[in-house]
C-alpha cells in the first residue's frame, strides 16, 4: 500500500447501522390510538349495555326466588305481579304500567308478550285475578314459566 495513493485510504462499501425498534415509526404510533380507541369504545358500549339490562338481572333473580317459593296463594301471585309491573315500567316508563289492573293489566301483557310465544289469555287473567281473589284457580307453575319467557323477551 502506497500511503501517498488517496484510493488506498478509502474503505471498503459498509451497510449503515441498524435503527433499534424504538422510537417506532408513526404508522405504528397512529395504529396504537386507533387500537386504544377502539378498545376503549368497546368497553364503553359493553358498560352501557350492562347498565341497560340490570333491571333484567335484577328481575330475573327476584323471579327465582319467587319460584323456590312457589305456592298457589293470592299474596305469592301478588308479588309475581309487582315484579312484572316493576319490569314493565323500566321497559315501557311510557305506557305507565304500574297504574294497570285488572283486564288493562292482560291487554298490556298480551301485547308486550314477545313473538313466537303467546300466554292463554284464560291463564293470564286467572294469574292476574289470583292476586286478589281468596281462592285461587291459577297455577304457579304456568306464571313462572310465564314471567320467565316474557322478562326474557322484553327489548328496551
Amino acid at each position: 500500500m502506497n500511503p501517498q495513493d488517496p484510493l488506498s485510504q478509502l474503505r471498503d462499501i459498509h451497510l449503515p447501522a441498524t435503527g433499534g425498534f424504538w422510537p417506532p415509526a408513526p404508522g405504528w404510533w397512529i395504529l396504537a390510538v386507533l387500537i386504544l380507541g377502539a378498545l376503549a369504545l368497546v368497553v364503553v358500549v359493553l358498560l352501557r349495555h350492562r347498565r341497560r339490562n340490570r333491571w333484567r338481572r335484577q328481575a330475573i333473580l327476584a323471579l327465582t326466588e319467587l319460584e323456590q317459593k312457589a305456592e298457589p296463594t293470592p299474596s305469592w301471585f301478588a308479588r309475581l305481579n309487582t315484579l312484572l309491573k316493576q319490569a314493565a315500567r323500566e321497559c315501557h316508563p311510557e305506557s305507565q304500567p304500574q297504574a294497570l289492573s285488572g283486564n288493562a293489566w292482560v291487554e298490556f301483557l298480551i301485547a308486550t308478550t314477545p313473538a313466537g310465544q303467546t300466554a292463554p289469555r284464560q291463564a293470564l287473567e286467572a294469574m292476574v285475578r289470583a292476586a286478589w281473589q281468596p281462592s285461587v284457580q291459577a297455577d304457579p307453575d304456568e306464571a313462572i314459566r310465564f314471567a320467565r319467557h316474557w322478562l326474557g323477551g322484553q327489548k328496551c
